[in-house]
């Protein structure tokens, strides 16, 4: 069932194999200098000498507290959320069976924004440690909410229904929230900077209190990308193949709400990440759910990485946002992408 999707004859599987091969562990070497790069530029460049010793020697030298209290904390932020976002968007790519779709078109984010809106406007919260379980909830009630609005009536929700449904409802969210931030602009300008997408502002007890909800999304992601790899033929047929499509939707739809849930609450949404990667490593991997998904977690790891330092290397001793960057990065993508007179099979 897992191979449902790969051509029956076989013919072209090891030229295929190869590529996906090579593509993982150019990905993972990206990976591998993206990483050191996140713990060594900044305002305060490091040389990597510094960086290993304010590693493995957290004796409060300045290269210490640089490491420890700002740069690791991030890197570790961008490698999780990176990855969530885009095994999030190869998710719901293939559940909606269209390839230029994101994890933002079920209202995750605006489901989180409102949430966190409200409770900094009628709770008083602030800061990420006040705001972060109810970025969570709100993400995870929307997510629901849409696949309850998508699934009323007879049969499985339709990947248009889930389509339309979190179209609608994310406006009507994101509406809600900016009337509510216009009406006391200070009282939601903490709302209005996590909107942005950023890791600089968290640390690791931030990271650490969502990353029980990533693993869980991730085990579900794996568990249900062989399902995928029927659907992609057809509702019809991937149940005639033995597939229970209405368990793997929800399960799909469970585990995007994990992890774009629990990402969007620790960064507020970084854009364009689940859109582009995952239609992106389609052009190596392709159509094989359980390649999609693992090159998917890599690269988008390496984008949000790779954003977040141009961000601090083209604005010091200031920086942009890695929500803006990847912004400015996935729109022309996005451009050829629909340019593309083919798009990658789902």
């Amino acid at each position: 069932m897992a191979g449902a999707a790969e051509p029956a004859d076989g013919t072209d599987a090891p030229p295929r194999h190869a590529r996906r091969v090579l593509g993982l562990l150019l990905l993972l070497a990206a990976l591998a200098v993206a990483v050191p790069a996140g713990l060594a530029f900044g305002a305060n460049p490091l040389s990597p000498g510094q960086v290993w010793w304010g590693l493995w020697r957290p004796d409060g030298s300045e290269e210490a507290l640089i490491v420890w209290t700002l740069r690791v904390p991030r890197t570790v932020a961008g490698l999780l959320v990176g990855a969530a976002f885009g095994v999030a968007g190869a998710l719901i790519q293939a559940l909606t069976r269209n390839p230029l779709a994101d994890a933002g078109i079920l209202g995750i984010n605006a489901g989180a924004g409102f949430a966190v809106t409200l409770g900094v406007g009628f709770l008083g919260l602030s800061g990420i440690t006040g705001y972060i379980w109810f970025a969570f909830a709100g993400a995870a009630a929307a997510t629901v909410l849409v696949y309850v609005i998508g699934s009323a009536g007879r049969g499985p929700a339709a990947p248009v229904t889930l389509v339309l449904a979190g179209v609608a409802l994310g406006a009507v969210l994101t509406s809600s929230a900016t009337f509510l931030t216009l009406i006391d602009e200070d009282t939601f300008r903490s709302v209005r900077a996590w909107g942005l997408g950023s890791i600089a502002r968290t640390g690791l007890d931030d990271t650490l209190a969502v990353l029980p909800f990533l693993l869980a999304g991730t085990v579900l992601a794996l568990a249900v990308a062989g399902s995928l790899n029927a659907i992609a033929l057809g509702d019809d047929l991937a149940a005639s193949l033995g597939a229970r499509v209405r368990r793997t939707r929800v399960l799909g739809v469970v585990a995007v709400a994990l992890l774009a849930g629990g990402a969007t609450a620790l960064t507020g949404g970084i854009a364009f990440v689940g859109l582009m990667v995952p239609h992106v490593v389609r052009w190596f991997t392709g159509p094989d759910q359980r390649w999609i998904i693992a090159c998917s977690a890599v690269a988008a790891a390496v984008l949000v990485l790779a954003s977040d330092v141009v961000g601090r290397v083209v604005a010091r001793p200031s920086e942009i946002e890695v929500g803006i960057v990847t912004a400015v990065v996935g729109a022309p993508v996005l451009i050829a992408l629909v340019r593309r007179r083919k798009a990658s099979g789902l």
